[in-house]
């Protein structure tokens, strides 16, 4: 199952709290993998792999503007993120997700899903996307040589501790581009980028960023073949998690151990077999 909240804008560090806490739940097994749908303020992300060099605004200029900057843990380089922007988080624990040939799904199937939900939400629009050989995202349009799409509508960076996920994706609904000056975007020089308002024929006709993250958040259960939940809010969240007791993925190691391995242990007798 998938749990899913629209929190709407959150201050940046509040969002990286919020996927530390809804983390340590996940990963205890008291709650589902969740995924948190919402945007942030204007705010420049610097990934593990990130140079400091690919900010081409000075200090001042962001502080004018109002851009806050944040070094994080997840993959990538520097990324972007604003208002008409929808950000995801999957905090999704991997050992509970499978391919469709039945073998588990690692790091790198997880952002091709993440990707496939992405393609299918720009597609839904009427407007064609898909990835670029090498990279990592979601891309719109052609290049002039006709070898495949050039400009980037959603960037993807994710970490994972213990088998749970964490950041993820970064989708420009109707995004101001002009921000993206600011940078050299995911560290790529010449890095075109691209909402979909701007793909769309008709501008007009775009929905709400509200209405977009339902809209995700039943895509991300087409793709990883789970049933989707709404959660009403973090205290919903909560609540149903106070009470809940850990539960563990079949044919897996828990992550702590039993208690009643540690007594056998401490008293020094031997383990039986189930």
């Amino acid at each position: 199952m998938i749990q899913y909240l629209y929190l709407g804008r959150v201050d940046y560090p509040e969002g990286l709290r919020l996927q530390a806490e809804v983390a340590a739940l996940v990963g205890e097994g008291r709650a589902h993998n969740v995924l948190l749908l919402l945007e942030h303020p204007p705010v420049l992300t610097l990934g593990r792999n990130a140079h400091r060099s690919n900010i081409l605004a000075s200090d001042e200029i962001l502080a004018r503007r109002g851009v806050t900057v944040h070094e994080i843990n997840r993959g990538g380089d520097v990324t972007y993120h604003g208002p008409g922007q929808l950000v995801g988080y999957p905090i999704f624990d991997l050992r509970t997700l499978r391919k469709p040939n039945g073998g588990r799904m690692g790091p790198v199937d997880f952002v091709r899903f993440m990707e496939e939900a992405l393609i299918r939400l720009c597609g839904g629009f009427g407007v064609r996307a898909g990835r670029v050989s090498g990279l990592t995202g979601v891309w719109c349009g052609q290049s002039a040589g006709g070898d495949g799409p050039d400009r980037k509508v959603g960037a993807i960076g994710i970490h994972v501790a213990r088998g749970i996920t964490s950041h993820g994706f970064a989708f420009n609904l109707a995004t101001d581009l002009n921000d993206f000056s600011l940078i050299i975007p995911c560290g790529i020089a010449d890095h075109a980028v691209t909402s979909l308002e701007r793909e769309l024929p008709n501008p007009a006709g775009l929905p709400t960023l509200e209405a977009v993250a339902h809209q995700t958040a039943r895509l991300f259960g087409q793709v990883f073949d789970e049933q989707v939940l709404a959660v009403e809010n973090i205290a919903a969240l909560r609540a149903q998690t106070a009470s809940a007791a850990p539960r563990f993925p079949a044919q897996d190691t828990p992550l702590q151990v039993p208690a009643e391995v540690e007594r056998l242990i401490a008293h020094n007798e031997p383990l039986r077999n189930a």
